[in-house]
């Protein structure tokens, strides 16, 4: 999996690619999330448009990330689930946990709200 990121004022939005899966694809979103709460960042916005796969240990991630970011006072948000992600983040009944966005610029809005 990849990550990079981008700042749109001062939301951080990661663009995630590729499978979010035991081992490295969930290390590298905890490790990006780690660091960005690190530098002071709270508020963070993961877009999973390009991610293909997520399975129990990614779905372990997303959460932590949600945990550890609003532990530190800040905001995360999910932006572009595929229909897969969003299926399974329903029947585990976390969709109603997660601020979930289909529009980018909705989704910075939000983070003013």
């Amino acid at each position: 999996m990849e990550a990079s990121t981008r700042q749109f004022q001062d939301v951080i939005v990661v663009d995630l690619m590729g499978q979010i899966k035991l081992g490295e694809g969930s290390s590298v979103l905890r490790d990006t999330v780690k660091d960005l709460l690190a530098k002071g960042h709270k508020k963070i916005l993961l877009n999973l448009g390009e991610v293909t796969y997520i399975d129990s240990g990614g779905i372990g991630e997303l959460i932590s990330a949600f945990t550890s970011t609003r532990n530190q006072g800040g905001e995360l948000k999910l932006l572009k689930l595929t229909k897969k992600i969003r299926d399974l983040l329903q029947i585990t009944k976390l969709y109603t946990v997660f601020d979930v966005r289909d529009d980018e610029a909705e989704a910075l809005a939000a983070f003013e709200g």
